[in-house]
This record gives C-alpha cells, structure tokens and sequence, in this order.
C-alpha cells in the first residue's frame, strides 16, 4: 500500500528521486515507512509517502536538488533514536523521509593523526569498534549507541556518559562534510585541529537538526586507547555529597574521572523491576548512587589505589554510605548495564514526563531540592526518576504517574495537569539560568518552548540563518524553529 496523496502533482519528481537512488534505494510501502514515521518514545507519529536511501553525498545532493527546484519537503532521519520527534514528519504527508542508513562506510582512520572519517550512517557503536582495532579510541557512548548514527548524534550534538573528560559531539567534530538545502555540498573534511580563517562553518550544522543541511561524513577525533578502567558503584544519603566526591576525585586523579553517573533509588528500582537480568547491587538500600569510572593508560595500579584511598576516606568521614569497586571487566559491564537500562525500565510505567535539563554542576543539588518541591506542590503522588551525567550539569528529571499496578491514575490523562508539572519544572531550570534542553534537541517537542527562552536577538538571528541557507523551508519543517507571524501561510 502506498500514499500520494499530498505529493500528487509531484510524481515526475518522485520518479526522477527513485531513479538516483535505485531499485534499493527507496520504498512506497507503508508498512516499512511506518518504521520511519514514528519517534522512540512513539509520543510523535507522522506520514510520507516515500522513503529514500541515499548511498553517496552526490546521490543526497541530486535529491535535495530536486526537492529545492519543486519545493518538496524532506525529513533526514538517522538511527530514530531522538526523543524529541526531531527526525519525524508531520502528519500532512507532504514530505519525503530521507534515510541516511546505507552511508555507513568507514573512510579512513588515522591513528597517528588521532581521527576518523565516518560516513553518516555509521552507528556511533561502529565507530568505536573501527578506532577500537587502530588502538585507538571514541568516547562519545550513549544507551541507543548500537542503533543511533552520528549523523543523527552531530545533528543533535549528542552528549552521553563521556561529556565530563571528552565533550559533547560538538567537541569530538574536526570536519563536515554537508548537502545544503540547493543541494550543493559543503566539504570541510579536512581534519584540521587549528584553522583560524573566518567563520567556522561546520560548527552551524551541529545541533540544527537537519534544519539548515544534511550531514553525510565527519572527520572525528580519536583518542589513546585506555589500558584499563576503575569503576566504582558509591551509595549515598544526598546529592551534595556525591558533587564533593566528584571534585576530590578529579582533584586526586588528575582529571581522570570520565563519567561520573547520578542515580535515585526510584530510578534503580525501575530497572530491577521492569529489566530481566539484574539484581540489587548493594546489601542495604540508599538513597543516591553514584557511578563513577576513571580510565588512563598504563599506570592502572596507581589509578585504582587512588580511587580505593578516597573511597575509604569518604566513608570514613561518613560522606558515603557503601562503595563496590568493580574487579573485573564483567562487574564493570554489569554496573553499565544498570545505567544503560534505565530508558528501557520506564516504559511500563504509564505516563513519563522526560525533563532533559542543564543547569551549572555547582547548582545540582539545589535544583534537584527545589524542583522535587515545586513538582510534589502540584502532583504529591508523582513519582521522581532522576539520574544524569552530574559532572556536566545534565540532569535527567522524570515525573512518572503513579504506579499503574495500583490502580488508575486520571488526572495523568489531563494535558493542563501534566502542563503544569512540565512548567515547574522548567520554570525552576530557568530560575537558575539553566537549559530546557541539555542533550536532546529541540525537535517538536519543545519548539514552543524555545520561543520563551531564547532572547529575541537570539531568535532573529537563528531566523535569518534559517531563512539564509534554506528560504523555501523544506529542510525538516516544524523542528527547533516555529515561523514567525509573518512567514506563517495564510488560511
């Protein structure tokens, strides 16, 4: 089954997409597009009557061309692992989704060099295999890294567990090489870690949401491979103490630590319960956990004994409450697996409220003390699953319905109510001079949101780079930026 009905007028132009892709390289078929036309969190659902599969950069530019010369929408889409409907159209049907799947190609690797070249499509979990055999390494590591492609993860500007050594996508990215929205190509692959003449333009694609351009290739740094890994699983009473612990280990390990991960009790007992495969990893029950992970080269020994002294100190001073220091790489995975599971445990839950926000590290605990108050004021049974990347501010604040095994919970099912809750809780990020959205994009589901935050220079100038690079707005319509009155089409 298939369906023309809002691209009708268009179908010499379909045609002519079909055949710069091939016979493999594109499908009518709705049940194959459904798989494109819905989010990770299937809080979006949209249509289109045609995906495409591009397998080179001179393949997505003939496309984007002929999408400019007839005004046909497009919506890039990587590994659909967004949780914000970033890479979902709209349910008019208008747009054709443009699958960047089939670039996955390994360019090159440069071990001396410290980079790699992917191609779009690559998934960040290949990636890491290919710098992995040039003993070499890439950090950037989040939970859907076997599906999630770094197109998709540069266009997002992707953060993950690793952001406190080695920085967002953003940071990780040497070069681009982009299809603008005539369909020319912007090439910058040149791998360069000093180039000072004139704008950077690379650094515009990254975290656009295909809004401005399609990534197809990025050169990306690498690193030396760590030897080995000291993790630790900390127990404790509070956030202020894990913020302290966090500073002295960095202080101690000479900024060795790489990840340094904030768990709630709520959010553990999600995973024991709705995850196969785990147990409890402590005796006795805390309020907070902390996972931490320092990573060197070949001074292992000197790292551990570092970890283990200030451990022991902690909870000597009662600034912890437990600590399991994994023994191996097997204990090590299973402490990982845990964090990893988290996404996957709140999907029995019923009605989750996902708050993907940044404030300074310094404001952590605050935050999290005031914005459990303002939320409890309003929903008293809500439930919080809070845990993120504490090191870089990003906090993870789940509102969750109360338990569905215990009954019905109606007021959930209130958009206004659950609006509320939303609104304290980014009225309190914003009180701090936080961000509404630390890793996760915009999308369309926080695009009215932006519109309050940002200052309006802030919004006139996006405006004008937008409607510079793409005037005929067929790059991923409806994400990030909403139209002004005035570019809005009249009834």
């Amino acid at each position: 089954m298939t369906d023309r009905s809002r691209l009708d007028g268009h179908t010499q132009e379909l045609a002519e997409i079909q055949r710069i892709v091939g016979e493999k390289g594109w499908s009518e078929d709705l049940g194959i597009l459904s798989a494109y036309t819905v989010d990770e969190t299937k809080s979006f659902r949209g249509r289109s009557c045609l995906l495409v599969m591009p397998k080179t950069a001179e393949e997505v530019s003939a496309i984007v061309a002929v999408c400019a010369r007839t005004g046909i929408p497009i919506v890039p889409q990587g590994g659909n692992t967004g949780l914000v409907g970033g890479g979902t159209p709209d349910e008019t049907g208008a747009a054709i989704v443009l699958g960047l799947s089939r670039m996955n190609a390994i360019r090159a690797v440069s071990a001396q060099g410290n980079t790699i070249t992917v191609e779009a499509g690559c998934t960040l979990l290949e990636i890491q295999k290919a710098a992995e055999e040039a003993d070499r390494y890439f950090p950037l590591s989040i939970g859907s890294e076997g599906t999630a492609q770094i197109g998709g993860a540069l266009s997002t500007n992707a953060g993950g567990v690793q952001v406190l050594r080695y920085g967002n996508a953003r940071d990780l990215m040497l070069g681009l090489e982009v299809v603008l929205p005539n369909g020319e190509i912007l090439s910058t692959l040149k791998g360069l870690r000093k180039d000072n003449t004139g704008y950077d333009l690379k650094q515009i694609f990254v975290g656009a949401e295909g809004t401005l351009g399609i990534i197809t290739c990025a050169v990306l740094k690498l690193f030396p491979q760590p030897h080995g890994f000291q993790t630790a699983l900390v127990g404790l009473s509070n956030v202020g103490e894990a913020m302290k612990l966090l500073s002295r280990l960095r202080t101690a390990t000479g900024d060795a630590v790489s990840a340094c991960e904030l768990m709630s009790r709520t959010t553990l007992q999600l995973v024991l319960r709705n995850v196969p495969g785990f147990s409890d990893p402590m005796e006795n029950v805390h309020e907070w956990y902390l996972l931490v992970e320092c990573s060197a080269g070949d001074n292992q020994d000197i790292l551990r004994e570092i970890l283990e002294t200030e451990l022991a100190e902690a909870l000597e001073r009662g600034a912890i409450l437990d600590a399991v220091l994994a023994e191996n790489e097997r204990q090590r995975a299973t402490m990982w697996r845990i964090r990893h599971a988290i996404g996957e445990s709140r999907k029995p839950e019923g009605v989750c409220l996902d708050h993907d926000i940044a404030v300074s590290p310094a404001d952590v605990p605050d935050f999290i003390d005031r914005a459990s108050l303002e939320v409890h004021a309003i929903a008293p049974e809500g439930r919080l699953c809070i845990y993120g990347h504490i090191g870089d501010g990003n906090i993870h604040f789940r509102v969750l319905q109360p338990d569905p095994r215990e009954g019905s919970a109606h007021a959930w099912d209130d958009p206004d109510y659950t609006a509320r809750i939303s609104a304290a809780v980014y009225d309190t990020t914003l009180s701090m001079d936080g961000s509404i959205s630390a890793e996760h994009g915009i999308g369309q589901a926080k695009v009215e949101k932006l519109e309050k935050v940002k200052s309006s220079v802030e919004l006139a100038l996006m405006r004008k780079i937008k409607n510079t690079l793409d005037p005929q707005g067929i790059m991923n319509p409806g994400k990030v930026l909403v139209p002004c009155p005035s570019e809005r089409p009249s009834d």
